[in-house]
């Protein structure tokens, strides 16, 4: 009879822990996704170059959709100036998921994105696309996107 009470005592301990964890995992995850909707209403009013560059690592990437790649915050601030002073730009995304590694210190957002360009014709035109940003946790516990790409499609 012991050893079932055990046996049981040590499964509710398993089944409580894992929910804990799940729990921390979910607020983590939503914490993740307040961070990048924050990044994405500065991008998306388009006025504070210094807010909207401050989201990425010093070491961060870029990959444009239809672009060269684009390496380091000096380099990722000049591509943000430049689309920011071309007439008729403006971007916004909704990340829709985030995930974190399991030890919280690195995590992932997916979702789409639309951006407003002048096309071929010289006529404004807005291309949808889907995203991926990679994230990493900073000392201090700040998040900084360190891969940042999206494409254009449905």
């Amino acid at each position: 009879m012991r050893i079932f009470r055990a046996v049981a005592v040590f499964s509710l301990g398993v089944f409580v822990l894992g929910c804990a964890t799940a729990r921390h995992a979910d607020r983590g995850s939503e914490a993740l996704l307040e961070v990048d909707r924050a990044w994405a209403a500065a991008a998306s009013e388009g006025k504070d170059l210094e807010r909207i560059v401050s989201f990425w690592s010093d070491d961060a990437t870029v990959v444009p959709a239809g672009a060269p790649v684009v390496q380091g915050k000096p380099a990722i601030r000049a591509f943000v100036q430049q689309s920011l002073s071309t007439p008729g730009f403006h971007i916004s995304w909704r990340s829709d998921r985030a995930s974190l590694s399991a030890d919280g210190t690195m995590g992932f957002t997916t979702g789409t994105n639309a951006m407003t360009v002048p096309g071929p014709d010289g006529k404004v035109m807005t291309i949808a696309g889907r995203g991926v940003a990679v994230w990493r946790r900073i000392p201090g516990g700040e998040w900084r996107c360190v891969i940042d790409i999206w494409n254009s499609g449905p």
